[in-house]
């Protein structure tokens, strides 16, 4: 199919213009650039899509999701994800290996890549995990073809925390790709737990979460991290940093291309602070926790002098009723591909970030840490993977809008002012204006490493 998406904002690689992008079959065919509106008539054969007073930007690339299959998909599934991701504007996402079983062997990892294939409606890639023994299976890793290795440095959903010193190093000395890092320091954490548990017991107030999973757990990880990289020259990149602390072990003096190490920020690190403990509870339990406000605006100013590289989600979704527990019974984190896009659009708004800066670290940084082939950017020869945005059309989160399989969003009861219109992937219109195009999979993201 051939479309012609006119008259549009188009923001990418740093400027906002007015023009048109040609799409033929799966890639950008052309771009045009000019300031006088343009008809159909001017393009026949393409399928003609008026974009005016809207942007259109390259869709969203996000590293860190879990989408829970297989083996937890009462809480979701790569289908009903990867739908909430392309509402949301996203096109690709890389998941994390806590699935049931745990991603340890490159037959499991193969088998989600075939579970991707057969029910993304987005592009995927899915990461090999780490264990304290399967250092055998993590050396097989195609860099070609798997965006990498993922180490859970402190414990979250599931049981894969890495916390043998000598199988961190040999991972960090062998790993053929980028290596992703979860990191909390887990004697931190166990010393913390035991402090309060001896207080309240089982009843830990959710409020204590950021005390319990402290700055001290963070950056001690973090440090940690960023020794062991630093020492086996590896490709490292530290997932969700939480406090302002951890800013200091990045750089922002040499350009995103020559960094061997990066740092990313999730968008509800950006938006809540501790203070909402009191009204969302254990719906904004994630780990690393969400912090005080002095954080949140130390990780805002960090995201804008970049010495943070990537705004993602960690987007992992739990049921209502596991989420409605005691401290230690309800699971740590939640939903969030649907609405990371018009958060970061609700921070433009307020005139905290540029459009520019938001394409910068939702699209172009995750492909250019990652080598992502042919995407994250508006390209002739590229992938067509698009979005198109009303800035301005204000727009309510409920439960009847929320397309999670939980059914329930953090951002419940927010109005945006930015609503996805449309999204391309490979050049195919999946999501039009709240209907689905399910004709297509998305596909899996090859790397130039």
């Amino acid at each position: 199919m051939k479309y012609l998406i006119a008259n549009a904002n188009i923001v990418n690689e740093g400027r906002t213009f007015k023009g048109s992008v040609l799409i033929r079959e799966k890639y950008i065919e052309q771009i045009l650039e000019h300031e006088t509106t343009i008809s159909s008539e001017q393009y026949p054969g393409y399928i003609f899509i008026n974009a005016e007073d809207k942007i259109l930007m390259p869709g969203v690339i996000d590293d860190q999701v879990h989408f829970r299959e297989p083996g937890l998909t009462h809480k979701a599934d790569i289908y009903t994800e990867s739908k909430a991701a392309v509402a949301g504007g996203i096109t690709s996402f890389m998941e994390m290996p806590n699935t049931i079983p745990n991603t340890l062997t490159q037959t499991l990892l193969e088998e989600k890549y075939k579970l991707g294939s057969e029910k993304s409606l987005a592009n995927y890639s899915f990461y090999m995990g780490s264990s304290n023994d399967n250092l055998s299976e993590i050396v097989k890793t195609n860099p070609a073809t798997v965006c990498g290795v993922k180490i859970f440095m402190g414990s979250s959903t599931g049981n894969m925390l890495v916390d043998n010193r000598d199988t961190l190093e040999g991972i960090f000395r062998e790993s053929p790709c980028l290596v992703a890092v979860h990191c909390e320091d887990e004697n931190t954490i166990r010393k913390n737990t035991s402090f309060f548990r001896k207080i309240y017991g089982e009843n830990i107030p959710i409020y204590l979460h950021p005390v319990i999973r402290s700055e001290e757990a963070c950056f001690k990880s973090s440090f940690l991290a960023v020794e062991l990289a630093e020492k086996y020259n590896t490709r490292l990149h530290i997932l969700h940093i939480s406090t302002a602390k951890e800013t200091n072990l990045f750089r922002n003096d040499i350009p995103l291309s020559q960094k061997k190490i990066t740092a990313e920020v999730c968008v509800h690190h950006l938006w809540f602070n501790s203070i909402d403990y009191t009204k969302k509870g254990n719906y904004i339990k994630w780990n690393p926790a969400v912090k005080t406000n002095s954080d949140r605006d130390g990780l805002f100013q960090a995201l804008l002098n970049n010495q943070l590289d990537v705004v993602a989600t960690d987007h992992a979704p739990h049921t209502k009723a596991e989420k409605q527990n005691t401290y230690f019974k309800a699971p740590s984190g939640g939903p969030l591909v649907q609405h990371s896009l018009p958060v970061m659009i609700e921070f433009y708004h307020q005139h905290r970030i540029s459009l520019e800066q938001i394409v910068q670290k939702m699209c172009h940084a995750p492909a250019e840490c990652f080598r992502i082939e042919k995407r994250g950017y508006i390209r002739p020869g590229y992938y067509a993977d698009l979005v198109i945005v009303d800035l301005n059309t204000p727009w309510t989160v409920s439960p009847e809008n929320i397309l999670y399989k939980c059914g329930w969003s953090p951002f419940e009861d927010v109005e945006f002012k930015a609503r996805v219109i449309q999204t391309f992937v490979n050049g195919h219109p999946v999501f039009d204006n709240g209907t689905f195009d399910e004709s297509e999979r998305g596909m899996r993201l090859t790397f130039d490493r």
